[in-house]
């Protein structure tokens, strides 16, 4: 993990106490809205923790809405943060719940926002901390080194981990990422529930996007 000052910390925390609010969700690109602040997204396997990390991260318990139900997120979902930047919620991936042509479409559509948004600063790609980068999550990976957009891994549920499970899995997931073109060489482990990690992917964030207070 990074080493932030507790200045960058404590700036991250009161930027993301700002006002935050759910502007539209997206089925086609061309629903995009405009591309005039600075943007980061979130992606991941269908019930990895997105909704959970968005509303933790900005101290919320409904701005993404949490569902028990894999694969609710088919849309691309913008929510704004006090007109500072943008934070994005992809559809997830890794479900079977829904045909392969419903399925296709809608990852298509977050290949799309990859390819073209000139805004996207970072991608953080959420990783279930209790199993670690799978299969399924190469073609995510892959997806991302093919379209250039710089990502980030961030291990999600640690608090479901055995003391010192966590550096491991941290450490195996910076060693597989090592060669990866588009991969950022730091990964953050954290728990929406506890809390652990989150004032790092604040300041992380904040440090990305150039936002300011």
């Amino acid at each position: 993990m990074e080493d932030f000052t507790p200045e960058e910390l404590e700036q991250g925390r009161i930027l993301f106490a700002r006002p935050a609010t759910f502007v539209m969700g997206c089925a086609k690109i061309e629903q995009l809205p405009e591309p005039d602040l600075p943007e980061v997204a979130f992606a991941g396997r269908s019930n990895v923790g997105k909704s959970s990390l968005i509303n933790g991260l900005v101290g919320m318990h409904k701005l993404a809405r949490a569902s028990n139900e894999p694969g609710r997120t088919r849309e691309v979902n913008f929510f704004d943060l006090d007109g500072k930047m943008r934070l994005v919620d992809l559809p997830g991936y890794g479900w079977a719940k829904a045909s392969k042509t419903t399925v296709r479409k809608f990852q298509d559509l977050g290949r799309d926002y990859l390819r073209g948004r000139v805004t996207l600063k970072r991608v953080y790609l959420l990783i279930d901390s209790r199993h670690g980068l799978k299969k399924v999550d190469d073609e995510a990976l892959s997806a991302l080194d093919l379209a250039a957009v710089s990502y980030q891994i961030i291990l999600t549920k640690a608090d479901k981990l055995k003391k010192g499970e966590a550096d491991k899995v941290q450490a195996e997931t910076l060693k597989a990422i090592a060669k990866r073109p588009a991969a950022y060489p730091a990964v953050i482990v954290t728990s929406a529930e506890k809390g652990d990690g989150m004032p790092e992917l604040r300041a992380e964030i904040m440090r990305t996007t150039g936002a300011v207070l």
